[in-house]
């Protein structure tokens, strides 16, 4: 098992910035990949980033593309998500999920792909 725990969300103006941290406990392997979704109300959940255990692959969104970095320090067992010029359409529950064996991310995007989830954190944008 493998339990996630993401923190960091909270009220921001539109146009600024957060960093959400996802820190990952439990049986984690060396492989594994580890991605952030978010879910606004009354809408699916929808893939935002991921990225590799070594950091070198990484695929975003569109809609976050330039805006949102990820990243991770393994040390830490921790997965960043860094988000700038917030805008109101960002305002989701942010979750992050583990992808134990993401082969050659192929599902990156597909939420089935990942096998554990943390309980997310609420990030809302203000206009």
């Amino acid at each position: 098992q493998v339990q996630l725990v993401e923190s960091g969300g909270g009220l921001v103006q539109a146009g600024g910035s957060l960093r959400l941290p996802c820190v990952a406990s439990g049986r984690t392997r060396s492989t594994y990949a580890m991605g952030w979704f978010r879910q606004a109300p009354g809408k699916e959940r929808e893939f935002v980033a991921t990225i590799s255990w070594s950091g070198d692959i990484t695929y975003y969104a569109d809609s976050v593309k330039g805006r949102f970095t990820i990243s991770r320090d393994n040390t830490k067992n921790t997965s960043y998500l860094q988000m700038n010029s917030l805008k109101p359409e960002d305002t989701a529950v942010y979750y992050c999920a583990v992808d134990i064996d993401p082969g050659l991310y192929i599902h990156y995007s597909d939420s089935h792909a990942y096998e554990y989830w943390g309980r997310g954190t609420q990030v809302t944008v203000s206009s």
